[in-house]
């Protein structure tokens, strides 16, 4: 397997997948964690693709700005406002959802960011533990918490939260203590949300497998280091080893999984997660 194995082709309208929604209109808003790049990129791409307004935020006000301009460059019917902000600051979160509110009525959030660190637990560095923490899981509750009331007071009373989960949600790999944990935490917030929304305020999760992102091509180096093989061994001994389907998915294929979500396609996903991981957790030879 060759390093192009790990590029990601752009996103085009042509990859995006639309959805004949009533719901999927200017006057809806659609937070989205992590749109500086990777998923989070792809899943705000994805909304304004499907009409929404799409409040856009991640501390990476630059990567921001090139998500905005991809949304141009494709011509998307629905518009992306960057809203610069890091998810360890309460008064950024809480700043987050006030800009996207002027934007329109928030109906949708999408928790997509995500950190990682490579480490054996007796070694993780505890600070660096309570950041992904923050950002991985209390930011996720912290803005559930802030959108829903605005989905209550919505004309339809109606909203929906998406949690980027993974394979690591459902089963770990070692070395990565603090975004196993955070993976397992948001089933859980996806769970919580569902038993409390009574239909009207649904939750999901997606768990996938590896997909091309930053995320994953930044931590090839440090995991091949951390177990004594080369990057080529991570790639197909680790990555996707277990899976039966022998390619990652591209972000935009997740992005797409969240529409779904989203739609009137998933009114009766509410707390259920969206496992695409290829086969990964649920066979074995």
């Amino acid at each position: 397997m060759s390093t192009h194995s790990v590029s990601v082709p752009p996103i085009t309208l042509e990859t995006i997948h639309t959805i004949d929604d009533d719901s999927f209109t200017s006057d809806r808003v659609c937070i989205v964690t992590g749109s500086a790049s990777g998923i989070g990129r792809a899943v705000a791409l994805a909304a304004a693709g499907n009409g929404l307004t799409v409040g856009a935020t991640d501390f990476d006000a630059a990567g921001l700005e090139e998500t905005v301009s991809r949304a141009e460059e494709i011509d998307l019917p629905g518009t992306i406002t960057p809203i610069v902000a890091d998810l360890t600051v309460d008064e950024d979160i809480e700043r987050i959802v006030e800009e996207a509110a002027t934007l329109g009525d928030i109906t949708y959030l999408a928790n997509v960011a995500g950190v990682q660190h490579i480490d054996a637990l007796e070694d993780f560095p505890m600070d660096t533990y309570d950041r992904i923490h923050d950002i991985m899981l209390r930011a996720p509750i912290y803005l559930s918490k802030r959108c829903i009331p605005h989905f209550k007071d919505s004309e339809d009373g109606t909203g929906c939260v998406g949690n980027m989960a993974s394979v690591h949600g459902h089963y770990v790999t070692s070395d990565k203590v603090a975004y196993n944990v955070s993976k397992f935490g948001l089933r859980g917030l996806t769970q919580s949300i569902a038993a409390e929304g009574d239909g009207d305020i649904r939750s999901f999760s997606v768990s996938t497998g590896y997909v091309k992102t930053p995320l994953v091509t930044n931590q090839l180096e440090d995991t091949a280091d951390q177990r004594g093989i080369s990057v080529q061994e991570v790639i197909e001994e680790v990555m996707l080893g277990q899976s039966r389907v022998k390619t990652m998915m591209d972000p935009i294929d997740v992005a797409n999984l969240f529409i779904i979500g989203f739609s009137d396609l998933g009114s009766h996903l509410d707390g259920g997660d969206l496992l695409f991981d290829g086969g990964m957790t649920l066979t074995y030879e």
